[in-house]
């Protein structure tokens, strides 16, 4: 299955490797740095490389590439998957997912990795396992661990390890039961420079965070599941409730996990919550050129857009740009050519404006198309889709829980040509 992990950073520094079956040499690296090579932004590293040998599958998260080596012919999103479990599980155990906090417990990341494989196939991947296995580093666990040559290995088996339900541990013990969810959705869209839709569709995953004694079966039902496309779900959900009800039924990992991500495509008319009003003007022979944005909210159901901030990749012939905002601060790289404006929070009642001109190469011809936008905001207290939780009820245990739920909505790809 899995031979070898490699972890190299944006520069192409291979900072950390483990193996599982027989040593495979860094060398194999070299396919996947032409890859890198070739691709314009760290994204669009294709995530399947084929080599003479290998199959290399990787995923970018925190500016770092997860990079697994495989020699048969195994289901790619089953790896991709893996290694999206093995980046979780670093952000679980560290509090970040960086290069100097995996280095700082090189240790500890050697343990855990030697736990969720066992000879190159997947064994212990649920974090409240591990964390029996392998207990989280702490200060004063590291110091005891220096003086007494000691380790974070625990000294006994997991209980859920061996029970039906082993994403849980057993006998956990809480004075406030609490249950958290988080829906979050990412708009992705592109607007067209009439202002029309050309492509949107949303992303959105429910978090939760659950903190509960005992054994408890909790039930999740919407207000409008039939929103949802595409699901994606914790492996402690009953599918079978869901697929006849549309009801989520699961007893709960402890702690932190994300229990469904979804897609909600453009079929269902996606609505869009900003809108832009551009008028970007090249003349031809001129050495000026006009610049002027201004940002408002659509559809946002009266809540607050905030967080706002516009990118914009202007093209090689401009030189500098002379501009004022009417609220926030802007930034112009004349040797990138980038211009970024953070705008803010908008107020409907008084719309943030970015105007002025801009200075062309003299001689220059007219550039051949406008710059396009990129916008990225947040909205708190809505989903955009209008998925709605209606209720979440408990069985199994006798005390009454506290239950909180939390919308946001965020940009994710957000382009509007001009």
């Amino acid at each position: 299955m899995i031979h070898s992990l490699f972890l190299i950073n944006s520069s192409g520094d291979i900072f950390l490797e483990k193996h599982w079956k027989s040593v495979v040499s860094r060398s194999v690296c070299d396919y996947f740095f032409e890859a890198q090579e070739r691709a314009t932004e760290a994204e669009n590293v294709p995530p399947v490389i084929p080599t003479p040998h290998h199959y290399l599958l990787s995923v970018y998260r925190h500016k770092i590439f997860f990079v697994a080596v495989i020699q048969t012919e195994v289901p790619p999103l089953f790896v991709i998957e893996f290694l999206h479990r093995v980046v979780d599980t670093f952000q679980d155990y560290f509090g970040v997912c960086s290069e100097p906090v995996i280095k700082d417990n090189v240790v500890v990341v050697y343990e855990v990795l030697e736990e969720m494989l066992d000879n190159g196939f997947p064994l212990a991947t649920e974090s409240n396992i591990l964390k029996e296995l392998i207990k989280p580093p702490t200060i004063l666990r590291t110091v005891v661990n220096t003086i007494t040559g000691s380790t974070n290995v625990g000294d006994q088996l997991p209980t859920g390890q061996l029970s039906v339900v082993p994403w849980r541990r057993t006998g956990v013990k809480y004075t406030n039961n609490e249950a958290y969810f988080d829906v979050i959705e990412e708009i992705d869209a592109i607007i067209d420079k009439s202002g029309s839709t050309i492509t949107a569709e949303i992303q959105g995953v429910i978090d939760a965070c659950v903190k509960l004694t005992g054994m408890p079966d909790l039930t999740l039902s919407f207000m409008n599941p039939r929103l949802l496309d595409d699901v994606s779900f914790h492996p402690c959900v009953r599918f079978k409730r869901w697929e006849s009800e549309r009801i989520l039924s699961f007893i709960p990992p402890d702690g932190n996990f994300r229990l469904l991500s979804y897609h909600v495509s453009a079929q269902n008319l996606v609505a869009i919550p900003v809108y832009v009003k551009h008028n970007i003007s090249f003349r031809d022979s001129s050495s000026l050129g006009r610049f002027e944005i201004t940002v408002g909210p659509k559809q946002t159901m009266g809540k607050t857009i905030e967080g706002v901030t516009v990118a914009s990749q202007m093209p090689r012939g401009v030189l500098n740009m002379s501009l004022t905002p009417s609220q926030g601060t802007h930034t112009f790289d004349p040797v990138t050519k980038m211009l970024s404006w953070d705008v803010g929070k908008i107020n409907p009642q008084k719309l943030p404006s970015l105007k002025g001109t801009m200075s062309l190469q003299a001689g220059a011809s007219k550039p051949d198309e406008n710059p396009t936008i990129n916008l990225q905001f947040k909205i708190q207290q809505l989903a955009i889709s209008g998925l709605k939780v209606n209720r979440l009820d408990m069985y199994g245990e006798k005390y009454k829980p506290f239950k909180g739920i939390k919308y946001m909505t965020k940009a994710g790809k957000f382009q509007v040509r001009t």
